[in-house]
């Protein structure tokens, strides 16, 4: 398979960093942004990602799509693919890279290959590509081993094998810790600043678990913008789990913490805003501590 032209469904913080990597590997990257957002269009424009317009557009134009966007939309972004893809009579290569359960990965496959196209099951572990910064995309399915022409400059691509749901699998597995963590890292910070002992337990904490420390203020530095996202990440996580045979409790609780959180001024802010605050991690704890709107769900 020759690949040219790689669509982009929603380039969002993630997307438009896949995007531009890609192009720097010699990618043509397309979008379809009938209906997104202002943010989303200027995030577009800034990656110079030429404009489908429409799903059926950019189905008769890539040969590979990508979905990268909120894992709640995952199901209906991969519906829409499908139709445009059965109208076109055209074999894509359909790439869900949002994280999701292994459960609706299968959903999303079936929708997909019904209607007459191919599809693999990605799940990306690190940041956006910019700078230094790279990240993993895990890709399982039939036509996963297509994929390692996107090996290039930030994007790592680790081929798990033929099997829908893996790639999912992991990203499940691993986001559960890093996301889940944060969740009860950030919740332990707010709950002593409420009850007047966060100074007490800063030093205790850089005494005691001085690396558990660093690592929980470093993460929630960017969490609060990306937190409605991570709602229904925690759902799918919970799903996962739940297939196993495991809890999901512990990430529904996740989840409600991210719900709040994302209802706080800090949580409303976009992506780029809080880059340009560059707000340090104690700063962030107590901007949410304090915030009123910041209150679990009852």
């Amino acid at each position: 398979m020759n690949i040219k032209h790689i669509g982009l469904t929603s380039p969002g913080d993630m997307g438009q960093a896949v995007a531009l990597t890609l192009k720097t590997g010699g990618f043509n990257v397309h979008a379809a942004l009938d209906g997104r957002s202002a943010r989303t269009r200027e995030l577009a424009l800034d990656a110079g990602l030429d404009d489908c317009g429409s799903m059926e557009k950019l189905v008769a134009t890539c040969d590979v799509l990508l979905s990268i966007l909120n894992p709640a939309a995952a199901v209906d972004n991969a519906r829409a693919a499908a139709a445009a893809i059965k109208a076109a009579g055209k074999r894509l290569l359909y790439v869900d890279c949002n994280a999701i359960a292994p459960q609706t990965m299968h959903e999303i496959a079936k929708l997909i290959t019904d209607a007459g196209g191919d599809c693999v099951d990605a799940g990306i572990i690190g940041p956006p590509p910019r700078g230094k910064a790279g990240m993993r995309m895990y890709v399982s399915g039939p036509q996963a081993e297509k994929l390692q022409v996107l090996n290039t400059g930030g994007i790592t691509v680790r081929v798990l094998g033929g099997r829908i749901g893996d790639a999912s699998a992991i990203k499940m597995c691993y986001a559960s810790y890093t996301k889940g963590a944060v969740a009860l890292g950030v919740e332990m910070l707010m709950a002593a600043r409420r009850l007047g002992v966060d100074q007490a337990l800063d030093r205790e904490l850089q005494e005691s678990a001085a690396d558990n420390r660093q690592w929980v203020l470093s993460r929630c530095t960017v969490m609060p913008p990306k937190a409605h996202r991570w709602v229904p990440e925690m759902l799918e996580i919970a799903k996962t789990f739940d297939g196993a045979g495991l809890t999901p409790r512990v990430l529904l609780g996740a989840a409600d913490m991210y719900e709040m959180i994302a209802k706080t001024v800090l949580g409303r802010e976009s992506p780029e805003e809080a880059r340009r605050q560059g707000r340090d991690g104690q700063a962030v704890v107590q901007g949410l501590a304090d915030d009123p709107a910041g209150q679990t769900p009852a």
